[in-house]
């Protein structure tokens, strides 16, 4: 009964986000950290600086796409942009995995980015065409569980098959992409809408009265700055930080007395604690944020972002690193889900459908900042001056900085 409540071709797309997701946070839980391994512990070496400039760069594209893509999909049709951005994830990151010359695996790396920022937007569209309104937020409640499973489930993979080759990180997203190519060419179906016919220069034009408001591109920079900027650090600075700062000895002693299993926390089990976290808690911490207002929850959530920070960089413990990761987490859960609510608010009435389709621009600017920034930050104040504390003291006042921002920004609105 439950499974017929939505059409086939929802369970098909949401298979689809489960492995794509799957294989793109599994690839990003590590990634950082092979860029910057030695050649000699199977890595390809670069420095902390051109990691950050190549995932500013990667990240922004696929949350800057989506506004072509989505329009040109409306136009052509979904199915075809299904197969072709499962192509280009498939042989992006592939190559991936072969290639060690920092400009080829630029080049392989965007590739995979272009193909995921053409996949983007269709799971959405083709949720929100193959389900009933009064089932709609059931729907995307699925939809966003598949997200956090498939981050939690292949990262912990991930954990084990980098300790065998750091290649069979790279094959295993490749082949998970690639495995979902046959469902989009033998089981997705068209869904039944109207042809849209808009001009790319009318989609274009839409852009420009989007970015031009600045009440609505202020209050996405300054949620951005203080907490995606902090966020997008969890596949970089806090990566590193990891591997150089961290011993979890005493927790996997533990663990591995507990169960009698061979546990080893590493690098790509930091995302599978933040994903399984959102599983386990965010419907309960939605009911309790549910009855306050939006603003003043968003910057309590990136207090409690900014805290977990504190927690997980200025100790150097292992369980104030995990229980640091609980909280960023809480903290996540807490601001994200009203900064979309806010938008809504915020957004003209006859617009809003315009407006919240740019709502991913928080990730175009927290992931093209916060690379460049982690890449340097690190080289600087941890590389250089062998100050990790000094590191995480900069990033939580760039929190503290945008919490006063946004309470700021919401005083003038007011106002107004």
């Amino acid at each position: 009964m439950f499974f017929k409540k939505f059409p086939f071709n929802f369970w098909i797309v949401i298979l689809m986000e489960f492995f794509e997701r799957g294989a793109f946070y599994g690839l990003m839980s590590v990634l950082s950290v092979y860029l910057a391994t030695s050649k000699l512990e199977g890595g390809l070496g670069f420095s902390k600086i051109s990691i950050g400039i190549l995932k500013s760069t990667i990240q922004p594209i696929l949350y800057g796409l989506p506004i072509l893509s989505g329009a040109l999909s409306e136009r052509y049709g979904y199915k075809p942009f299904l197969i072709f951005s499962f192509f280009l994830l498939s042989i992006g990151y592939f190559f991936s995995g072969i290639v060690e010359s920092y400009n080829l695996i630029f080049l392989t790396l965007i590739i995979m980015a272009i193909g995921a920022g053409f996949f983007k937007p269709l799971i959405v569209a083709t949720i929100s065409r193959e389900t009933k309104e009064k089932d709609s937020s059931f729907a995307y409640g699925i939809y966003y569980w598949s997200i956090n499973l498939g981050a939690t489930i292949f990262p912990f993979l991930v954990g084990y098959l980098k300790l065998l080759n750091w290649k069979y990180v790279f094959f295993l997203s490749s082949f998970l992409t690639f495995l979902m190519l046959f469902p989009s060419v033998f089981l997705y179906k068209e869904p039944e809408k109207e042809k849209n016919l808009k001009p790319l220069k009318v989609v274009l034009k839409e852009i420009f009265l989007v970015l031009k408001d600045f009440r609505f591109v202020g209050l996405i920079f300054i949620y951005s700055i203080g907490f995606w900027v902090l966020y997008f650090q969890m596949y970089d600075s806090v990566l590193w930080y990891f591997k150089d700062y961290i011993n979890m000895e005493p927790i996997n002693n533990f663990v591995n007395k507990i169960f009698n299993i061979n546990f080893q926390f590493n690098e790509a089990h930091i995302t599978v604690l933040n994903a399984f976290t959102i599983i386990l808690l965010q419907i309960f911490v939605s009911k309790i944020t549910n009855k306050f207002n939006a603003l003043p929850t968003m910057v309590f959530g990136i207090f409690l972002a900014i805290f977990g920070m504190f927690l997980f960089g200025f100790f150097q413990s292992p369980y104030t690193f995990v229980l640091g990761i609980f909280v960023f987490s809480i903290g996540e859960m807490v601001a994200h889900p009203k900064f979309i609510s806010y938008i809504s608010i915020i957004s003209p009435e006859d617009k809003k459908a315009l407006y919240m389709g740019y709502l991913f621009l928080y990730g175009v600017i927290g992931s093209g900042i916060g690379g460049i920034l982690a890449g340097f930050s690190y080289h600087f104040f941890v590389e250089n001056l062998k100050s990790p504390k000094i590191l995480w003291l900069f990033f939580c006042s760039i929190g503290f900085v945008s919490m006063a921002g946004l309470l700021i920004f919401n005083h003038f609105l007011k106002k107004k």
